[in-house]
């Protein structure tokens, strides 16, 4: 296993240059990811320090470790529907044990180098639970956007909606007018500021507004952080969870949820990246790095973390180019909650729903949903099925489904790209890209067949060779199976090949194997295929195959 974090081979050639660009993309990314840290904690059911404490430790971790040079780790918003489910029904306990056991996960991910095959998740599956995870986001933040008085909220999406239906009277028209307010500052910041986000600018406008309110004209209406939670901004102590085997039985669902969500979205982002700064991450090296990183900040109180694409692309934007700029990012965000901390309770509730209503429809990816259902009709089964059950159930639900799913239609297109051709009178001649010889076509001998399979011989191709099997109706001197485009070879495969031989000694029909590639012939000798038909049967080319047809055919008459 080649570990490679991009920390140390960046300092190998680091300037003092290098250093003035990750400094000033340290602090800009530190400043943006500072409310959407409270934002996703608040609304992942947690207290709001802990969500700056995963962007701190877990930002440091995934900086130092990674295998991008621009990733920027921390919470995201695609973790606050599971999170939030975890905390509900396990409590913070829970939490803290599924998200240790997404980091072990993830680090064995990488360990397997299962990063280059994550990345080929089909997209309309990211799609499907990105956008279901978006709307179910934007459900929960009506009730703080609207300021309404709710004593308990269902976990489920429908319910939600029915018990806003059964509470609209309560709406605070007040706390409304400063959800909207930040919603419309976050629209339009970009119009005049490129470099600081539009929602540091929502929350320090609409906090400061509402402080005066309070403050000097005894408004207290709006509800406010500290109304509802006691921020403490101290250092975390490490506190490891008691882990017995029935509570991981119980939560392994959940921590797969969080590992698969995490380094999908984790690669997803390092992938953005570097077509960007025209880099290539290493995405097991990432794995273990994002591993890591949610074994460790759980102890320190934090919640699940992976990469961030928006915070990536800030750092990138704002001249980041080596990992230094995501721990400047982090040591920025800590002397943040040492300093300032005590600040953060002033930030009105709804102004929080209404960043984290932004950050909501950023994620549906509506332009590309609406895109992919006009589209190929498996894609869309795949993009609304994971919709709907990212939305209407839950996320692990949805992600377990979605990709079988995904391994279903993948079998189903694998099998119909390949063939099983049978020829009884002349085949097309082997290729020889060395002589740049053109193809011909071959008369075969009488008594001679030829099958020749194009495509992976797998499982999903066990049907259609069975199906071609039973429509054998003469049994020929020699069968010669052509194997040329037959890139692999699976266990259901080898027994496919080994009834064939079986059923064709019975009828006293010789086997010869034809064009087979070294991957095949391994996994053949593996099954001892190669003994039962003999190694002076198995070819090169069609040209052998049939030379040594003509051999036993020969013998046979004699």
């Amino acid at each position: 296993m080649r570990f490679k974090p991009k920390l140390f081979s960046s300092l190998r050639t680091y300037s003092k240059e290098l250093f003035y660009k990750d400094l000033m993309a340290g602090i800009i990314v530190g400043i943006v990811a500072l409310p959407l840290a409270i934002a996703f904690g608040i609304a992942s059911g947690v207290a709001p320090e802990k969500g700056l404490f995963t962007a701190i430790i877990a930002g440091f971790i995934i900086s130092f470790f990674g295998g991008s040079k621009v990733q920027i780790g921390g919470p995201t918003g695609a973790f606050i529907v599971i999170v939030y489910g975890i905390v509900q029904e396990f409590g913070v306990t829970g939490l803290t044990i599924a998200t240790i056991l997404a980091g072990v996960m993830l680090i064995a991910m990488g360990l397997l180098k299962l990063g280059a095959i994550i990345k080929f998740i089909p997209y309309p599956i990211v799609v499907g639970f990105t956008s279901g995870i978006a709307l179910t986001i934007f459900a929960t933040q009506i009730k703080d956007l609207f300021g309404m008085t709710i004593e308990s909220m269902p976990a489920d999406f429908i319910s939600k909606w029915i018990i806003y239906a059964k509470n609209i009277q309560t709406t605070n028209l007040a706390a409304l007018a400063v959800g909207i307010l930040s919603i419309v500052i976050i629209i339009f910041t970009p119009k005049f500021s490129k470099k600081i986000p539009g929602s540091l600018i929502a929350i320090v406008v609409m906090t400061a507004i509402v402080y005066v309110l309070r403050e000097f004209f005894g408004f207290t209406s709006i509800e406010t952080i500290g109304d509802r939670f006691s921020i403490d901004p101290s250092l975390p102590k490490a506190d490891a969870p008691r882990i017995t085997f029935d509570m991981v039985q119980t939560l392994i669902p959940a921590a797969f949820t969080i590992a698969m969500l995490g380094a999908i979205e984790s690669l997803l982002s390092a992938t953005v990246a570097d077509g960007v700064i025209g880099d290539r991450h290493h995405s097991n090296t990432e794995l273990i790095a994002q591993g890591i990183a949610n074994v460790i900040t759980p102890i320190f109180g934090g919640i699940p973390a992976t990469g961030a694409i928006a915070r990536t692309m800030t750092n990138i934007n704002n001249g980041g180019r080596t990992p230094v700029a995501g721990i400047i990012h982090s040591i920025v965000l800590l002397l943040i909650l040492l300093f300032l901390g005590n600040l953060t309770k002033h930030i009105p509730m709804a102004c929080l729903a209404g960043v984290l209503v932004m950050v909501a429809y950023n994620m549906s990816e509506w332009r590309t949903f609406r895109a992919l259902l006009k589209g190929l009709k498996s894609d869309m089964l795949v993009l609304v099925t994971t919709f709907l059950l990212t939305v209407i159930f839950d996320l692990t639900i949805a992600i377990e489904l979605g990709l079988v799913l995904a391994v279903v239609l993948f079998v189903k297109r694998m099998s119909e790209s390949s063939q099983i051709s049978i020829f009884n009178e002349e085949v097309e001649e082997a290729e020889y890209v060395e002589g740049n010889i053109e193809s011909g076509m071959l008369q075969l001998p009488k008594g001679v067949e030829v099958y020749e399979i194009e495509g992976p011989f797998f499982f999903g191709l066990a049907n259609k060779f069975e199906e071609t099997m039973k429509k054998i109706g003469s049994s020929p001197d020699v069968r010669i199976i052509r194997m040329r485009k037959v890139p692999f070879i699976d266990s259901t495969g080898l027994n496919n090949l080994s009834n064939l031989i079986r059923m064709s000694k019975k009828d006293k029909t010789v086997i010869v194997l034809s064009g087979v590639n070294e991957q095949v012939r391994n996994a053949i000798k593996k099954a001892n295929i190669d003994k039962r038909i003999g190694d002076e049967n198995i070819c090169n080319n069609i040209t052998e195959a049939l030379a040594r047809a003509e051999k036993i055919i020969a013998k046979n008459k004699k």
